[in-house]
């Protein structure tokens, strides 16, 4: 959980585009499209193809799997908790090495990173309270409605109807018809993450164009962490000092932001940004692999073909916003 313009994990399509790419969020589109736009060569070779599109797939199952082991860290530590450490180590692995310019920034600089980190700390909590409550993959496919529903809001054509209509249909399957058979909290929780990862896309993009390198999504971090820690001290206390458990939420974080966002960062500067968000549009399934090889989450075939009309109505919304010639937005965590 997960990935916009201006960051460096993963999302979907959205409206504007950065130089640089800064933070992103978890699921269809691509981060750092106008990067991956301008550094990607059409592909020669095997570096050129299958090099970058196997760090991309290396990211996303990165992501997935972080997720996971986010699942049976709660037990010990709390979906807020979770969070918390997730936000505090990555956090400080960004600022220690991205090592953000503090001085020479305006208000309107800072409202926007500000508002940046409520957003991805937002999506980050409440896409964990899903998962405390739903599967891996359902909860990802949720989710993956905010960028989605960005994108075609964005595009503005009228084909987009057609992927919006598809995207509801998987979402009525996987609800059973009604819901029945998932948490209605659970997946209230994965739409209000949605929700939020739509906000973290288009924030990320102004933090891209307005900050250097990944600075604001360094930045950004930190005030996420800073605004989760007491929720998860709160919910957890003294258990997030507990050795193994600081370690595990080290581990996520690593997963789930830094890994990936690695990853993401060096294919995109050899893959056209369209291929990008078309691999990322896969996410839903890596989760659901990654929740029934971790967590024993298996899911039912109506439920597995409501998660592949999702991510065909992703891919349909990601091809076309290419072809209006805008690219895909990167995504940070989810």
């Amino acid at each position: 959980m997960s990935t916009p313009d201006a960051a460096p994990m993963t999302s979907v399509p959205s409206p504007s585009s950065s130089p640089l790419p800064s933070a992103s969020a978890s699921a269809p589109g691509g981060p750092q499209g106008a990067q991956g736009a301008q550094g990607a060569p059409g592909g020669s070779g095997r570096l050129g193809s299958f090099g970058p599109v196997g760090l991309v797939l290396a990211g996303c199952v990165s992501v997935q799997f972080g997720g996971a082991l986010a699942v049976t860290l709660m037990p010990r530590a709390g979906a807020l908790g979770v969070v918390s450490l997730r936000l505090l180590v990555a956090a400080i692995v960004l600022l220690v090495v991205c090592r953000p310019r503090l001085r020479g920034h305006s208000r309107a600089d800072w409202g926007t990173v500000v508002a940046f980190g409520v957003a991805m700390a937002a999506m980050n909590g409440l896409f964990y309270q899903a998962v405390a409550r739903i599967p891996l993959g359902p909860a990802v496919t949720l989710e993956v409605l905010g960028p989605l529903a960005l994108s075609v809001v964005a595009s503005r054509r009228a084909v987009n109807a057609v992927w919006a209509g598809l995207a509801l249909v998987g979402v009525f399957l996987l609800g059973g018809g009604g819901f029945g058979g998932l948490d209605g909290a659970g997946a209230a929780f994965a739409v209000g993450a949605g929700a939020m990862w739509a906000a973290y896309i288009v924030f990320s993009a102004r933090t891209g164009r307005r900050f250097p390198q990944a600075d604001g999504l360094a930045l950004a971090m930190a005030v996420g962490a800073v605004l989760f820690l007491p929720l998860g001290i709160a919910e957890s206390g003294t258990k997030l000092a507990d050795p193994t458990t600081f370690g595990l939420g080290a581990a996520v974080a690593v997963l789930s932001s830094v890994l990936p966002y690695t990853l993401e960062l060096l294919a995109l500067r050899r893959l056209p940004a369209a291929t990008f968000a078309i691999l990322m549009s896969l996410e839903p399934a890596i989760a659901a692999l990654a929740g029934f090889l971790v967590l024993s989450q298996s899911l039912a075939p109506l439920e597995l073909v409501a998660i592949a009309l999702v991510i065909a109505a992703s891919m349909g919304a990601v091809r076309t916003q290419i072809g209006r010639g805008k690219p895909p937005a990167p995504r940070l965590d989810s």
